[in-house]
């Protein structure tokens, strides 16, 4: 009886999963915190740079101005953010006393 009851779950929760559409790697939303925010548009215009720079179908007067302007937009976003503000459940190894061997 409980064997049967433990298998109607599991069914259940693998036909609720399958599902779920899948996030496909976007684990943190951009609302959890300003930082990753910040960091996730950073990284979306460095690849819009890569992108420009690697097509040769596109004239250098047309992507010129926007590989500067995706520059000029990272440069003022890197300055809006302060050093990471990491929640660990233990302290950082550095502040433990150092080990002394003899």
């Amino acid at each position: 009886m409980a064997i049967a009851r433990v298998l109607a779950l599991g069914a259940l929760l693998a036909m609720t999963g399958m599902a779920l559409p899948a996030s496909a790697g976007d684990f943190g939303a951009c609302g959890d915190t300003t930082y990753w925010c910040t960091r996730d548009a950073i990284y979306h215009r460095t690849k819009l740079i890569s992108l420009l720079e690697a097509n040769p179908d596109v004239d250098e007067a047309i992507k010129g101005p926007q590989i500067t302007a995706a520059r000029a937009e990272i440069h003022a976003l890197r300055a809006t953010l302060g050093p990471p503000q990491w929640n660990w459940p233990t302290p950082c190894c550095y502040s433990r006393k150092p080990i002394r061997i003899r």
